[in-house]
């Protein structure tokens, strides 16, 4: 005899699985090592940070969150205003009454140091432009000028200043990226400049006011160091810094080198650490007639620079989309104040950790994706997106250079790519199952499978369960002498009369034996009276195969027989099988003597024979007792029944038509 088997490797046991396991297994690790591959590309991108969009987007919100409301003390900033403009004329003011401010600020005021966020390229009054020469050769004060990084080769007065780049990665010259040591590829290459007229040439101290805007038109870097035929000049902050914030002993000078962090086009980011509010603001009117309190400026580097409209100087920031230009320079110098004393943020390695917890995010997609639902792996994203912005919001002080973005992307990757494969395979699965459950279970069964809570319903269960096995008698005496296509005819007619009613009363095909079939009641899923639908199909069986005996009969063909065994009680039912072909079956003692009652069937005038587990589980039936009877097998007899009301078959007859 033989079995029609399932498919091979496309049903849900666990030898297929194991088998489909690897190459899936090999595609979520795949998917998980693409999704961390998205977060180096972001972090370590040679394109600028605010080329992955929303990642500068996020860093100015941290920015602002960050902030500090706390007054900073040690910059004073000193704005020409419009009510200076109005109170001492219009702009440009003459040399005398700029030089008249540096002058109180330096010896009424006592400040530590002056940088103007302003240029003079052209002369003007000749005495003002001289006081103004002597304060730039002679004192605490930092002249400016403007590079441009465009493709315009300007040229306006007389730039001065600046280092041979043979010293370059010396003293206050230096500069570093996180991961390189001080080299002239990291700094930025100028195609001009607007520097002070002829007359303030001999400046002890120039810095660089000139900067470029990200695309989106935000001030978030300043270069550090600018090259300009084959010099190299440092910017505005970083002067006033070297010049006359750092400590007055010659040694402690040394030993505090300050550098600066920049990205791969030699920008540092801008450090906004305090809030705009948190900077002491003086109007030049009041310096200019000395109202403003001594104390307010004492002992203070200070920034000169204009608010007034009229001067255009005015820029976005992550702060606020309308900022006085020296506000800027003035972050930048509490950033560099901040590293000598100590109490800048640490630094982190925040692009390493953004790779590591994108390992994490990935390898937990791989353990949960294939086995949860699509709306939880959704949640687990946006739950890990959350612990991510989190911990960005934390390193975001403390690396200037990782990319907040990067994770965000890869759970980006992992919701378009992963989600939906996992989904896609839960209803690939899913299908597969409903085909498999569809060859052996009736549809109202597969219905309420569905419905189940079972991980895996075919996985091998111990269940409570009944089973019918039906084979035509004499099979070969029927077929020998037919016809191959008779022969095949007749056999798929009596099998029909068999299948149908076992799905039909919600039974479980386990196979066909050529002749006959195997089913069983109370798998996949329990059935409370498994006893008695398994005998209303046996019922309905003997019905139909004594219709089809009719239809036989009126073409005057034999009549053949049905023999049926069935037991109940404890098997194991489940996909049993090998890796290449396996069929969800059921085994155990009742198949056993259910097999043995069928076989038996020949000795009695009855085609159903039914053992004492079937009797003591049924609630719907009566039955006839046919006496005792020993089975292979077993030690002690078994009382054999069958159903009550049954017409006996005469034996002798039977056998007639066998012959």
């Amino acid at each position: 005899m033989s079995t029609i088997p399932k498919p091979p490797l496309t049903q849900g046991s666990k030898q297929n699985t194991a088998l489909r396991r690897l190459p899936a297994v090999a595609v979520w690790w795949l998917i998980a090592v693409c999704a961390v591959l998205v977060t180096v590309a972001i972090e370590w991108s040679s394109l600028p940070a605010n080329a992955t969009p929303g990642n500068e987007w996020l860093r100015d919100h941290f920015v602002r969150l960050h902030a500090s409301s706390a007054d900073e003390t040690r910059i004073a900033l000193v704005d020409i205003d419009e009510e200076s403009i109005v109170a001492l004329g219009r702009w440009p003011w003459s040399r005398e009454r700029v030089a008249s401010i540096i002058e109180h600020l330096v010896a009424n005021y006592g400040v530590r140091g002056v940088a103007l966020d302003l240029y003079f390229s052209e002369p003007a009054d000749p005495e003002g432009d001289l006081r103004l020469a002597v304060l730039a050769e002679h004192g605490p004060v930092v002249m400016a000028q403007v590079f441009d990084y465009g493709n315009t080769p300007i040229r306006i007065g007389q730039l001065f200043g600046g280092t041979p780049l043979d010293n370059v990665g010396v003293g206050t010259s230096a500069t570093r990226t996180r991961n390189n040591p001080p080299n002239l590829t990291t700094i930025p290459l100028a195609s001009g400049y607007i520097a002070n007229h002829a007359g303030l040439a001999r400046a002890a101290h120039v810095g660089n006011i000139g900067f470029i805007p990200d695309a989106d038109g935000v001030l978030r870097h300043l270069p550090p160091l600018t090259q300009f035929e084959g010099r190299v000049y440092p910017t505005l902050s970083r002067v006033l810094f070297d010049c006359c914030g750092r400590p007055v002993n010659a040694v402690q000078r040394s030993a505090l080198p300050v550098q600066s962090v920049v990205n791969a086009n030699g920008f540092m980011r801008v450090p906004y650490r305090h809030q705009l509010s948190a900077f002491n603001v003086s109007k030049a009117t009041d310096i200019f007639n000395l109202r403003t309190p001594k104390e307010y400026l004492e002992g203070k580097l200070v920034i000169v620079g204009s608010s007034s409209l009229n001067l255009s100087d005015r820029v976005a920031t992550p702060l606020s989309p309308s900022t006085n230009g020296f506000l800027v320079h003035a972050s930048a110098l509490s950033g560099l104040l901040d590293e000598q004393e100590g109490i800048a943020p640490r630094p982190l390695p925040g692009r390493w950790i953004a790779v590591l917890f994108s390992i994490g995010v990935a390898v937990l997609g791989v353990l949960a994706f294939p086995r949860l639902s699509a709306l939880s792996n959704i949640g687990i994203l946006l739950g890990a997106s959350a612990v991510w912005l989190g911990l960005a919001f934390y390193l975001q002080p403390h690396d200037d250079l990782f990319a907040p973005a990067g994770p965000l992307y890869a759970h980006l990757f992992l919701l378009i790519v992963a989600v939906p494969l996992g989904w896609q395979m839960t209803q690939s699965k899913s299908r597969r199952l409903l085909n498999t459950l569809q060859q052996y279970v009736a549809k109202a069964v597969v219905d309420q499978l569905l419905l189940s809570d079972l991980k895996d319903p075919l996985a091998p269960r111990q269940l409570h369960v009944t089973t019918l096995i039906a084979d035509m008698e004499a099979y070969t005496s029927h077929v020998e002498s037919l016809p191959i296509q008779d022969a095949a005819s007749l056999t798929t007619a009596f099998l029909e009369c068999l299948t149908a009613p076992v799905l039909a009363h919600g039974g479980t095909l386990d196979k066909y034996t050529g002749d006959g079939l195997v089913a069983f009641w109370g798998a996949p899923l329990p059935q409370e009276n498994h006893a008695d639908l398994a005998l209303d199909a046996a019922r309905q069986i003997l019905h139909n195969v004594r219709e089809f005996n009719q239809r036989r009969a009126a073409l005057g063909l034999r009549a053949v027989r049905v023999r049926i065994g069935m037991e109940t009680g404890i098997a194991m039912a489940g996909d049993f099988g090998t890796k290449a072909r396996s069929i969800y079956t059921a085994v155990g003692d009742s198949v056993n003597v259910a097999s043995r009652l069928e076989d038996i069937a020949r000795d009695y005038p009855y085609d159903l024979i039914i053992g004492q587990g079937t009797v003591s589980a049924s609630r719907s039936y009566r039955f006839t007792q046919l006496g005792e009877r020993f089975l292979k097998g077993k030690e002690l007899p078994l009382q054999l029944y069958t159903l009550e009301g049954l017409e006996p078959r005469d034996l002798a007859d039977t056998a007639k038509d066998q012959a």
